[in-house]
């Protein structure tokens, strides 16, 4: 076969059809499919991991010692043309040696497995797939065969070569009576298993265990519904989440005659994680807690893989490699090695998770969803000695333990955090990293008929240092961010709302619509903190903020959502607002007070003058227009990617500081409108955004900032963009002539 020759998809007409045909007949209906079903077992052997060693024999000493810390002995090993005189034959002989129970992952080199339609090929496949069978057959209990056959650029097969390559394969495994599974899908992309299981069925050469590679990476997290399927607007509408994925393709295996289903390997890549949300190791430490519950869950999955063991990017123990050390060819193809010095290799959160819901949810009975797909999960399995609730939430919101079960309960019971270790400090809230709560088998749990999330509550689970503490006294509730439950106590007392009073204009930092003081700050004599309140309320926004949470409750959403995506802001201490207060004024929201050398629209109105630099008063330093735009740009595109869209960027609301290594540190304020999404900010909020900010700069300085900006995504500066700055002119001009402003400043005009 001719390598010039461009390669034929997978995705024939033939598989089309049959795909088309079982899906449009209605098996692909499942009555409540994304819900978990109550009542099955979790099978004893159900998490697994994918593994590699190294040339020297220290490293299988090191995989296997981990392997044991972390509870797992159900592995699987991919092996190439070549592996019977390397390293791997030694690793996989000590993996059987040592009791572990291993899925053999035969693959071919992309090269031969693209040109398998070729007899020569054939041959080569067929005495490598003998070779090992002979080796090894008798010591393994699974071979798999197919690695991601629905993504050609990586496993190299055309249809009939992967058609030529499972004959072969199916063959010599059958004659030894080892479990074949495959043909290795990967996503969620069930016409290929459809019509490549209809062929192999038409050969009488379907495999004992169906397998497919259950990703969920492609959705911001493993609960959410998949946007990609039928897109956002319908996603609530299909739910197509992680349990629905897994159940459908379980079916789809059955209606074949398939018994088991497994994922051989699935992940989150750090690095993936870290464009939208900057703490990518715990995020992977939540997100893996949470896919191995929710499979579980499922009854669905026979076995779940996590893969690969050893990697800075998807393992669950970093090898300390950079991203440029990372192989050409995607380790959910072929995990070849393990590459890196052991003295560099250092454990993961998630080795932590994993270990942790190994040891919960392996060999337990599920009783049931007692919450599930609505943005706060609550598992409840059963093992023979204990009750087990797992929880979380969707990222960055929370719910109160209190609000879910009985005081009585919760005195009784073991809470335990997503890495194993018992929760010290008594646990107040339920976060978007999982805890178990675990009680004697015998005691009858209640949960509260009003159980739920924390309404339009948001917070930020993995502040390093601090906890959330919530407020509840008399009339008030609200959250406290503190470093102890003794802290929180003295915020609570010498910032109590019941002793914050306004100050007069005089007397505040602001006094229009809202007032903002500042006052001592509790932690730090040496300091202070900010309040800000709402005083002044016009009668429309008084009718539709009735619909809203309050302003201190929007402002500290806003503030946390920031600094969950890793956007500055000014630090979070406390809200706090009174229950069933129509007035709309009773509430309360603390920060830190900010130092601030000036703000973009100080800057922005220097330049609109004319001048090319903007000096920094007592520092001696004056940054360049064209240096401030830059680093301007790259920070509201950075913001933008993480999903927000501001709403409110005026120039005045971005405070400047100049480091000392005069690089520019920007800090959002006036949280209160922002909002947020789990993909990147779509292109007409970030225009939206950025015609605020740029409004007093002059229209040369616009064009430079835009056009620097927009760089950054390969967008230029169109008509359409600038055609929207002007509309956003028109919008400010008008108001300041005829809005509340211009009308007031006209009856003084008058009153003259």
């Amino acid at each position: 076969m001719n390598n010039l020759t461009k390669q034929r998809s997978m995705l024939t007409g033939s598989i089309i059809r049959k795909g088309l045909a079982y899906i449009f007949s209605g098996k692909m209906r499942v009555n409540q499919a994304h819900l978990p079903p109550a009542q099955h077992q979790v099978p004893n052997d159900f998490i697994g991991v994918c593994v590699a060693s190294a040339t020297d024999p220290a490293m299988d000493d090191y995989v296997v010692t981990e392997l044991l810390t972390l509870g797992i002995k159900q592995v699987r090993l991919d092996f190439t043309y070549g592996d019977l005189e390397s390293f791997n034959a030694r690793f996989l002989q000590r993996l059987i040696n040592d009791g572990f129970s291993v899925t053999l992952h035969l693959i071919q080199p992309f090269q031969h497995a693209k040109n398998m339609e070729s007899k020569a090929e054939q041959a080569t496949w067929q005495t490598f797939v003998n070779n090992v069978i002979s080796r090894f057959g008798g010591q393994i209990p699974r071979i798999e065969i197919g690695n991601t056959i629905n993504r050609k650029r990586w496993a190299g097969y055309t249809p009939n070569g992967f058609i030529a390559a499972w004959n072969i394969a199916y063959t010599s495994i059958k004659q030894q009576q080892i479990e074949l599974a495959g043909p290795n899908v990967t996503d969620f992309e069930p016409i290929y298993n459809i019509g490549i299981l209809s062929q192999l069925k038409a050969r009488q050469q379907l495999p004992d265990v169906h397998s497919n590679n259950l990703f969920s990476e492609r959705v911001s997290e493993p609960e959410r519904f998949d946007h990609r399927i039928l897109k956002y607007r319908w996603a609530t509408i299909f739910k197509y989440n992680l349990v629905k994925k897994a159940r459908l393709l379980r079916k789809i295996g059955t209606d074949f005659g398939i018994k088991r289903f497994i994922s051989p390997v699935a992940f989150w890549a750090i690095y993936r994680i870290q464009r939208l949300l900057p703490d990518g190791e715990q995020k992977q430490a939540d997100y893996a807690a949470r896919y191995m519950i929710l499979n579980a869950a499922s009854d669905a999955l026979d076995q779940a893989f996590w893969g690969s063991f050893i990697c800075h990017r998807e393992g669950l123990i970093d090898d300390g490699l950079l991203d440029a050390e990372y192989p050409a060819l995607e380790r959910v193809t072929h995990y070849a090695s393990v590459d890196g010095k052991l003295e560099n290799f250092w454990r993961h959160a998630s080795f932590h998770a994993i270990k942790t819901v190994a040891a919960m949810v392996q060999g337990a009975d599920y009783i049931q969803a007692i919450s599930s797909a609505n943005g706060l999960e609550i598992h409840h399995f059963q093992t023979k000695e204990h009750n087990i609730h797992a929880l979380w939430t969707i990222n960055g919101k929370v719910a109160l333990l209190q609000d879910i079960y009985d005081s009585a309960d919760l005195d009784t019971a073991e809470i335990i955090h997503r890495d194993g270790q018992p929760l010290a400090a008594p646990a107040h809230l339920v976060n978007e990293s999982p805890i178990y709560i675990r009680w004697p088998k015998n005691h009858v749990v209640n949960i509260k008929p009003s159980y739920g999330l924390a309404q339009d509550l948001a917070i930020h689970a993995h502040i390093t240092g601090l906890q959330y503490y919530p407020f509840r006294q008399n009339n008030w509730f609200g959250m406290i961010l503190a470093r102890s439950a003794e802290e929180a106590v003295l915020i609570g007392e010498q910032l109590h709302p019941n002793k914050l009073v306004s100050p007069q204009k005089s007397g505040a930092l602001r006094h229009a619509r809202n007032a903002i003081w500042a006052l001592p700050d509790p932690r730090n004599p040496d300091a202070q903190v900010t309040v800000k309140q709402p005083v002044k309320m016009y009668p429309h926004k008084a009718f539709l903020d009735r619909f809203k949470p309050s302003k201190a409750k929007r402002s500290w959403n806003g503030a946390v959502e920031l600094l969950r995506r890793g956007i500055s802001t000014a630090h979070p201490v406390a809200f706090f607002e009174q229950t069933g207060d129509k007035t709309l004024k009773q509430n309360f929201y603390i920060c830190d007070y900010v130092k601030a050398d000036c703000s973009v629209g100080e800057m922005f109105v220097h330049f609109a003058k004319g001048n090319k630099e903007f000096p920094f008063a007592g520092k001696d330093y004056a940054i360049r227009a064209e240096d401030a735009y830059t680093q301007l740009a790259q920070y509201l595109h950075r913001m933008h990617q993480t999903g927000t869209f501001f709403r409110d960027l005026s120039g005045g609301n971005v405070l400047v500081q100049l480091q000392s290594n005069r690089q520019l540190s920007f800090s959002l304020i006036d949280t209160a409108r922002a909002h947020f999404y789990t993909h990147p900010t779509a292109m007409k909020y970030r225009i939206s955004d950025l015609a605020r900010v740029c409004n007093k700069l002059h229209w040369a300085g616009r064009e430079r900032f835009m056009s620097l900006y927009l760089a950054n995504i390969g967008r230029k500066l169109t008509l359409q963009i600038k055609l929207s700055l002007y509309l956003y002119d028109f919008k400010v001009a008008f108001k300041r002539k005829f809005g509340r402003k211009g009308i007031k400043k006209l009856k003084q005009k008058f009153r003259k």
